[in-house]
């Protein structure tokens, strides 16, 4: 990200996040809390890998990195954003693995050494030249929804960008008071189920 830019890394994030909000709602939260489940385990006992290989997830991570780096706030490596990656390219969006791999092979066949080891302006060069790219563009939505996700599906731990971008909304968007209907509803699945 050029520093000279305007735009503030918090408003670009805020932006980033009603995007996501929105593309997260087309996918379903059934389905997201379904596939997801295991990736926020995963990520909290920094289990092994399902999905990716070591050496696959190291370079995605370091994508990942890049799209949303750690600068004097949190990014994606502190959010756990790579056990989202795992989880979802295991399962529901499965058709996406052969297009993010070979987005992988061609990065790195270019580089003497796996895109994991360089310095991080190599990898916002080598990045940079593949940013017209689809299969970058899949890397770039990933690392969004992986960051900004509920906890429970994997990536932001802890809420990271959440509490990043000021929101509060933590206990969910069920949580009483939003109706009656909600501490209820709660109630008749806790008693008997």
């Amino acid at each position: 990200m050029d520093k000279n830019d305007p735009v503030s890394r918090r408003r670009f994030l805020k932006s980033a996040g009603a995007f996501t909000s929105a593309s997260l709602l087309r996918i379903g939260a059934p389905t997201l809390t379904a596939l997801t489940q295991a990736a926020c385990s995963a990520r909290d006992e920094a289990a092994p890998f399902i999905t990716l290989g070591e050496p696959e997830a190291a370079d995605f991570a370091a994508i990942a990195a890049r799209i949303i780096p750690t600068t004097d706030t949190p990014g994606a490596t502190e959010a756990g954003v790579i056990y989202f990656w795992d989880n979802v390219l295991g399962d529901t969006q499965q058709h996406l693995l052969d297009a993010v791999r070979s987005f992988r092979a061609d990065i790195n066949a270019g580089l003497d050494k796996p895109f994991a080891e360089l310095g991080e302006e190599e990898q916002d060069t080598t990045l940079r030249l593949m940013e017209q790219d689809m299969r970058f563009e899949i890397c770039r939505l990933l690392t969004i929804f992986g960051f900004f996700a509920m906890e429970k599906h994997g990536g932001n731990k802890g809420h990271i960008s959440w509490d990043l971008i000021g929101y509060e909304g933590h206990h969910g968007a069920w949580v009483p008071p939003f109706g009656h209907y909600d501490a209820e509803y709660g109630s008749e699945n806790t008693d008997g189920e």
